[in-house]
């Protein structure tokens, strides 16, 4: 079995069969951070969420210690989290400078070039982190990549249940049925729409997963019409496994991550707008109308979404780091780990245990039922949520206290600013 990233990286080629596996989202968490943080420890601030005194700590630490490999990465890695390019772009530089042979340094600003569409720089970065596939796929691009052409594409969803899915076109065929993950990073399909569509495949791979192997594949897509918007000369991918998955495959985080996105529970709907300050304006005084409160908006590598939330059992978290888990399956609300629910003292029935996997890792979980889940205005109580037995600190180096899914957003519409790196999750419709 692959490591976790390796998974991460690799899933998003498998379309709609991720859904499979995707209704045991990943909740990391540990209980013990924020104790630790209060003693300014740079590396115990950074695992407590808290990026930005995190970010001053590793400053200090690089006058004090200029050569430090270590603080330059993560100053960088803090930076990357909030779409801060210019600032991730120095550390993470000064990073692999001091330490060329870095695989993390050089995994984060080869993600930091490629949300920015410099898949030429990104290339060699791409590379000297040991991502091969990446490297291969990116230096075939020529032209400029993500080209959007329209303003606004609205599209409704055909369904909502056991997943949301709406209609898209390749290279100009007829519609297909797609779903979308935020935890899955660029446009995956099955082998048959890529092959309809006349996908050349650029890279090959085999994946062994759940005790098959499976050959993968990515290309570059000439066009991808979704509404009113049409994306041209952006990464796809395929596999020969589609499993039994909803649908013809799934838009990823990198897609999203392009404009300003609204999706729309409560209206059914998946919106995408030019990320321009006119809209991010009118997104902002839609949220002020709806009363709901603007949260951080942080993208880990490559495309798992996160913000602040809180959790209340007998006993409150407070805020802490969650993940915005969008799109995907599930009848839970939230996901946490098991030590948090117990930590929170939240009611869990242990007599009935639900088998899945998650990330190609057997999971096992156990319902709960916290008094209270909540992010910003946006809350659930007595909800059906999962306790599962995750470990507490996943590859993004920080707790995260909570996964968000699919089941909590239902009466809401959340809108993600990539640029502001701001979330909105308000009750009901989106305006038009």
């Amino acid at each position: 079995m692959r490591n976790g990233r390796e998974w991460d990286r690799r899933s998003l080629l498998r379309g709609a069969a991720v859904l499979a596996g995707a209704a045991a989202t990943a909740p990391l968490a540990g209980g013990a951070a924020p104790a630790l943080a209060d003693g300014g420890d740079a590396d115990a601030l950074f695992r407590a969420g808290e990026f930005e005194r995190a970010g001053r700590a590793y400053e200090e630490m690089l006058k004090k210690d200029p050569v430090n490999v270590h603080a330059a990465r993560r100053r960088g890695y803090v930076a990357l989290l909030s779409n801060q390019f210019q600032d991730a772009e120095k550390y993470l530089r000064r990073a692999v400078e001091l330490a060329p042979d870095d695989k993390e340094a050089n995994h984060f600003l080869a993600d930091c070039y490629t949300r920015q569409d410099k898949f030429s720089l990104a290339v060699p970065r791409w590379r000297a982190a040991g991502e091969e596939g990446y490297a291969t796929l990116f230096a075939a691009f020529r032209g400029e990549p993500y080209q959007i052409h329209g303003d606004v594409g609205r599209v409704p969803w055909r369904q909502l249940d056991p997943a949301p899915m709406l209609q898209a076109s390749l290279n100009g065929g007829p519609p297909i049925n797609l779903s979308f993950y935020t935890r899955v990073a660029q446009l995956g399909v099955s082998q048959k729409a890529a092959e309809d569509a006349g996908i050349r495949a650029v890279t090959e791979d085999k994946l062994e997963y759940e005790g098959r192997t499976m050959t993968i594949w990515s290309g570059i897509l000439d066009s991808f019409r979704l509404g009113g918007i049409e994306l041209r000369n952006i990464p796809v991918g395929w596999s020969d496994d589609d499993g039994p998955g909803i649908g013809d495959g799934l838009i990823g985080t990198w897609i999203l991550y392009h404009f300003l996105t609204t999706v729309d529970y409560a209206g059914r709907s998946l919106i995408l707008r030019r990320r321009t300050p006119e809209t991010a304006r009118a997104a902002r005084a839609a949220a002020a109308r709806s009363g709901a409160e603007p949260l951080p908006l942080w993208l880990a590598p490559e495309h798992l979404l996160f913000t602040r939330g809180s959790i209340t059992g007998a006993i409150g978290s407070g805020p802490r780091v969650v993940a915005l888990n969008l799109g995907g399956t599930g009848e839970m609300a939230v996901s946490m780990p098991a030590d948090t629910v117990e930590r929170l003292r939240i009611r869990t029935d242990h007599d009935r245990p639900v088998e899945a996997f998650a990330g190609g890792q057997p999971v096992v979980s156990h319902p709960c039922y916290p008094e209270e889940v909540r992010l910003g205005s946006a809350a659930a109580h007595d909800v059906y949520c999962y306790a599962d037995d995750r470990p507490a600190l996943g590859r993004e180096g920080f707790d995260v206290h909570a996964s968000f899914s699919h089941s909590f957003f239902k009466p809401y519409h959340v809108t993600l600013d990539f640029t502001g790196m701001t979330a909105y999750v308000a009750r009901g419709r989106a305006t038009p």
